[in-house]
């Protein structure tokens, strides 16, 4: 009988005890809007060493409402959500952040699908963009040499379109989203990754590394390789590069971050002077046509005025099935020569980010090289106010800040 008794007291001291550890782990997170007004902004806080298991609560203090979190990985114990309600410029919002044994939602409301050839990626069902890891024929079988894996097409908009193109009739060496080199010296040899037809340089998906879908983004981790086709005996690598790609879950309009990291395997890449190359994106074939497409740049220039402008972002936009659509692409502050140039094309619906334009530079073993853009694909025409706040998202973002640990009042 005292046996039992002391067992009962255990088993009660372990359970005050946990629940005391449960609200000891409990943090107060603050959000602070800064200088801009916010919606829909993706905000991420480090998790403290006191909150440990791989699900969380979240709740806002003053609405006392729950919002879906995530892991950005748990190696670095990040959580991300989505701002979701407007946020003023100068206002804060505190949230209550516990360990859960459940995840915060049972939605994936973000999911990848990889059907062996290619990964597809869907907010709440809606396509929104397919990665390519399996080659993809040339349309025309008398040029194989278009022949291409490691890329990004279609890009679909809200309505369910595919507003980017690939093989297209004019260029077919262009592929959706893309990052190819051109004009650059490798062990003293010239090799265009951009000009399959040349046939000096050729990409190529490596590896399928990771995936992940939830109930705030989705998106993988892929590996490729840029390699020398001049050589006698057999191609040479030349970058191995890592792409990152996360989508956000919005539904309205489509938000998503891309990275690259490119790594030399051996000797230096020079990237020469040159008025295009590096990341690119190719728009519908219907915008080739005059007076269907164009270009929009945060400085209010087109394509008859932009070309090697140094913007904070471009959209490239234009007609699909009578309906007006576009992409704004931002170019990250920290990409290196930020703001960089851009290639605006004067006739076809193609843009890149060119940062050879102000001159040669190279890519080292020791110096991997890293590009990030954001991506916000809309319907109808765009609001350039809108594009200001994503703008400011990225270069001037919220401060999010670990306050309190404990319970602590709004």
């Amino acid at each position: 009988m005292i046996t039992m008794c002391f067992r009962y007291l255990v088993m009660a001291l372990l359970l005050i005890l946990s629940v005391a550890a449960v609200a000891r782990a409990e943090v107060v997170i603050e959000v602070s809007a800064g200088k801009h007004n916010r919606i829909d902004t993706p905000l991420s806080v480090k998790l403290p060493v006191s909150l440990q298991g791989n699900h969380f609560n979240l709740k806002r203090l003053d609405a006392d409402t729950s919002v879906p979190v995530q892991i950005i990985s748990r190696k670095k114990r990040r959580l991300i959500w989505l701002l979701g309600d407007p946020l003023a410029a100068g206002e804060t919002r505190r949230y209550r952040l516990s360990p859960s044994e459940k995840p915060s939602s049972k939605n994936d409301a973000v999911t990848v699908d990889d059907d062996g050839k290619r990964l597809r990626v869907a907010v709440g069902g809606k396509p929104v963009l397919v990665y390519n890891t399996a080659l993809v024929p040339s349309p025309n079988r008398k040029e194989p040499y278009y022949d291409r894996s490691g890329y990004i097409h279609p890009v679909y908009n809200p309505a369910g379109q595919a507003i980017t193109d690939d093989f297209a009739p004019d260029h077919p060496h262009q592929h959706g989203i893309m990052l190819p080199w051109t004009n650059t010296k490798f062990e003293g040899r010239s090799v265009n990754f951009w000009d399959q037809n040349g046939g000096t340089g050729r990409i190529e998906h490596a590896t399928t590394q990771s995936l992940v879908g939830g109930p705030v983004f989705g998106g993988f981790a892929v590996g490729l390789k840029q390699l020398d086709t001049t050589t006698p005996d057999k191609p040479k690598a030349v970058l191995d590069e890592t792409w990152l790609v996360r989508v956000y879950n919005l539904a309205d309009a489509f938000l998503f971050d891309f990275e690259s990291t490119q790594q030399c395997v051996g000797n230096p890449l020079q990237i020469e002077k040159y008025h295009y190359g590096g990341f690119a994106i190719r728009g519908h074939r219907n915008w080739l046509t005059r007076g269907q497409g164009d270009f929009l740049t945060s400085e209010g220039k087109t394509r008859a005025n932009g070309n090697h402008t140094r913007p904070r972002w471009v959209d490239i936009y234009g007609y699909v099935e009578g309906e007006m659509t576009g992409i704004t692409i931002f170019c990250h502050p920290a990409n290196y020569r930020a703001p960089q140039p851009v290639r605006l094309h004067p006739q076809k619906p193609y843009f890149c980010f060119a940062p050879m334009v102000l001159g040669e530079f190279e890519i080292r073993a020791d110096e991997p090289y890293t590009s990030r853009y954001r991506f916000y694909v809309h319907n109808g025409e765009l609001d350039t106010r809108a594009a200001e706040r994503r703008w400011n998202d990225i270069a001037d973002p919220p401060t999010v800040t670990i306050i309190a640990s404990g319970k602590t009042n709004p």
